[in-house]
C-alpha cells in the first residue's frame, strides 16, 4: 500500500464508506502502529481510534436510550455490548472492504493482518473517529447509523446473546456439565492489549474467543461454547425422535420383506 490513497483508490474507498473525508485524515485513519514504526515513527491511527470509540458508544448509547425508554441501565450495557464489540466493528469493516487499505507494515501484513478482527475493529473505529473530526458529529452520527442500524435493531431479540456466560452457565447447569472455567491470555501493550479466552466445560474446551477486554473475549468464548453445546446436544436427540417417532407396538418381521 502507498504512503497515501491514490486520486483512483480513495474514490474507491469514500463510495464503499459513504463519505469524504479530508485526504490527510483518512491517510492516518488507516495507518497501523507497524506501518508507522516501519516508516520511521509516522503518527498512527490510534489517537483516531480512541476519539471514534466513544464517537461510536455515545451514538449508540444516545440511540438505545431512547429506543428502549423502560429497560434499565444494566439490560442498556447488555444491548450496547452485544452491538459495539470487536467481532461486530470487523464483520463490519470487512462487509466496507476496509482491509484491502490499511497501511500495515511487512510483518503484519505476512501474518494476516488485513484480516485480523482486531485490527479491522481498531481501523474503523478510527476512521469513524476521522469522519467526526472533519465533518462533525451530525455527519458522523448519519454514518454510524448506516452501518449499525441493522445491529441495533436486532439486539434487542438476542436473548441468550446479551449475556453469554450466564446463559452458558445455565445450559451447562441444565444439562449437568458442571461450571464452565475460563482461561484467558493478553497481548499487545499496555494501552491496546487483545484478549484471547478459552471455555472449558467438563474437562473439555468447548469454546474460544477474542476481544480488547477479558469480559469481550470471554462472552465470545462463552457464545461458541453455548452452541457447540446446544447443536452437541440436538444431535443427541434427533436419533431419539426418530426411534419415538415410532409405533412401539408397531414390529416388523423379516419374513415380511420376501416375496
Amino acid at each position: 500500500m502507498a504512503t497515501q490513497l491514490n486520486a483512483a483508490e480513495a474514490r474507491e474507498f469514500y463510495r464503499a464508506i459513504g463519505v469524504e473525508i479530508d485526504a490527510q485524515v483518512l491517510a492516518r485513519a488507516l495507518t497501523h502502529r507497524s506501518y508507522a514504526y516501519e516508516k520511521g515513527g509516522l503518527p498512527t491511527n490510534e489517537r483516531l481510534e480512541f476519539l471514534g470509540d466513544s464517537v461510536l458508544g455515545l451514538i449508540v448509547t444516545d440511540t438505545l436510550f431512547r429506543e428502549h425508554p423502560d429497560l434499565p441501565e444494566g439490560q442498556l450495557a447488555k444491548l450496547r455490548a452485544a452491538v459495539v464489540n470487536m467481532r461486530a466493528l470487523a464483520d463490519v469493516a470487512r462487509d466496507l472492504g476496509i482491509g484491502d487499505y490499511i497501511r500495515l507494515g511487512r510483518g503484519e501484513e505476512g501474518t494476516g493482518g488485513r484480516d485480523k478482527s482486531s485490527i479491522l475493529a481498531d481501523t474503523l473505529e478510527a476512521i469513524i473517529g476521522a469522519v467526526y473530526l472533519d465533518r462533525g458529529l451530525e455527519v458522523a452520527s448519519r454514518f454510524v447509523h448506516r452501518l449499525f442500524d441493522p445491529l441495533i435493531a436486532t439486539a434487542s431479540g438476542l436473548g441468550a446473546g446479551l449475556d453469554w456466560k450466564t446463559s452458558l452457565q445455565e445450559l451447562t447447569a441444565a444439562e449437568m456439565l458442571g461450571v464452565p472455567e475460563y482461561h484467558v491470555d493478553e497481548s499487545g501493550p499496555d494501552h491496546q492489549k487483545t484478549f484471547r479466552a478459552t471455555v472449558r466445560v467438563a474437562g473439555d474446551d468447548y469454546g474460544m474467543g477474542e476481544g480488547r477486554s477479558k469480559k469481550e473475549a470471554e462472552q465470545q468464548a462463552a457464545e461458541s461454547a453455548w452452541k457447540a453445546i446446544r447443536a452437541a446436544s440436538a444431535r443427541v436427540e434427533d436419533p431419539v425422535d426418530a426411534v419415538g417417532s415410532a409405533d412401539p407396538g408397531d414390529s416388523v418381521d423379516p419374513a415380511d420383506d420376501r416375496d
